[in-house]
């Protein structure tokens, strides 16, 4: 499982840049991110621990908007409301972890979710 979020009055750490590979690069499937061009291996453990941080940063993350679209989907007070079985399908997640989705966005928005992930308790 991923590490937890850091809570909201918490610096976040500041990854590498995730940088967008042209087009051309992202093609050959030997490509990734010029890391097979670093002959040195200390600056190769480097380079790829500082992608995997921004990954697992990007990840995290982007988790937390979903849980907190999930949450406004499911909102009552939304005229066109979506079921967290709704919500399951567009997101292809089982019905049980919408729920929990839905649960931890509403933890985010309210700002008391304090860096745990969906379906962690307190």
């Amino acid at each position: 499982m991923a590490e937890p979020t850091p809570r909201r009055n918490e610096s976040r750490l500041r990854p590498a840049p995730l940088l967008f590979e042209p087009a051309e690069a992202a093609s050959d499937p030997e490509h990734f991110f010029d890391l097979e061009s670093i002959d040195d291996p200390r600056a190769l453990l480097s380079r790829a621990t500082e992608l995997t941080l921004a990954f697992r940063a990007a990840a995290d993350r982007a988790v937390e908007f979903q849980a907190m679209a999930a949450a406004q989907l499911a909102d009552p007070r939304r005229f066109d409301r979506l079921t967290t079985a709704d919500i399951a399908e567009r997101a292809e997640w089982t019905e049980d972890y919408a729920k929990k989705m839905v649960e931890f966005g509403r933890d985010l928005m309210r700002g008391d979710a304090e860096g745990r992930g969906p379906g962690e308790s307190a």
